[in-house]
């Protein structure tokens, strides 16, 4: 699974991790991605998106369908 949201585009940032003697390696912060089946009326079947937690709220806030039509307008395939 790709580390990226299909509604907000969210995608890992890259810093350092500090250690205790201030030596730098490089490390991940990856975005807390989930996978959410929703149901859409719209065209009677069920989809599986790639979710970012705020864009699982983001869903719920405006509707699948709503979501649905910003992802197919970023370029998404759903």
């Amino acid at each position: 699974m790709s580390a990226h949201c299909q509604l907000t585009g969210a995608k890992p940032g890259f810093g350092n991790a500090i250690s205790h003697s201030h030596r730098r390696t490089s490390r991940r912060f990856g975005p807390n991605i989930q996978r959410k089946l929703y149901w859409l009326a719209s065209e009677g079947r069920h989809v599986r998106l790639t979710l970012s937690a705020k864009a699982i709220k983001t869903v719920d806030a405006i509707g699948i369908e709503a979501a649905v039509a910003r992802i197919r307008a970023r370029g998404g395939k759903v």
